[in-house]
């Protein structure tokens, strides 16, 4: 597909799909839905943690959110937030995303603070996918 040619409603089209993507995340994340987050990745995808972990394809990803997610989030609820959005292709996107973590009272975590992943998402069988992600902490200046 011509990446020069995405007329401005298709691009908008395209932009609320994927920013409904990124809230799907926010939304597992959040109720610790581990089924439902890993749903949104292809089956090859690769993921590497905030921690620096490598995980390849979504039964991995899978099998590592398991671990982890149920009860990561007491006490803690994130947003996600679509900062920017470059179209490779008219189905392939990079995605930048603020994530901010803060305490069940609105107060910002200190343990857990903002981050700022990539999500390289592309659109398969009319729906868009999680394909090469990379979550990086924000490091305080």
């Amino acid at each position: 597909m011509n990446t020069t040619h995405i007329d401005e409603q298709a691009r908008e089209t395209e932009l609320a799909a994927i920013k409904q993507v990124v809230a799907a995340v926010q939304h597992a994340q959040q109720n610790e839905l581990v089924e439902e987050f890993a749903g949104l990745f292809r089956a090859d995808a690769i993921w590497t943690t905030g921690g620096g972990k490598r995980l390849f394809g979504r039964d991995e990803i899978s099998a590592f959110t398991r671990q982890v997610l149920p009860g990561g989030m007491k006490g803690l609820a994130v947003t996600l937030d679509v900062t920017h959005v470059l179209f490779i292709r008219a189905d392939v996107a990079a995605v930048k995303v603020r994530q901010v973590y803060v305490s069940t009272d609105g107060q910002p975590s200190e343990s857990e603070g903002e981050g700022t992943p990539l999500f390289v998402m592309s659109k398969e069988d009319g729906h868009w996918r999680l394909v090469a992600c990379q979550n990086t902490g924000v490091l305080d200046s």
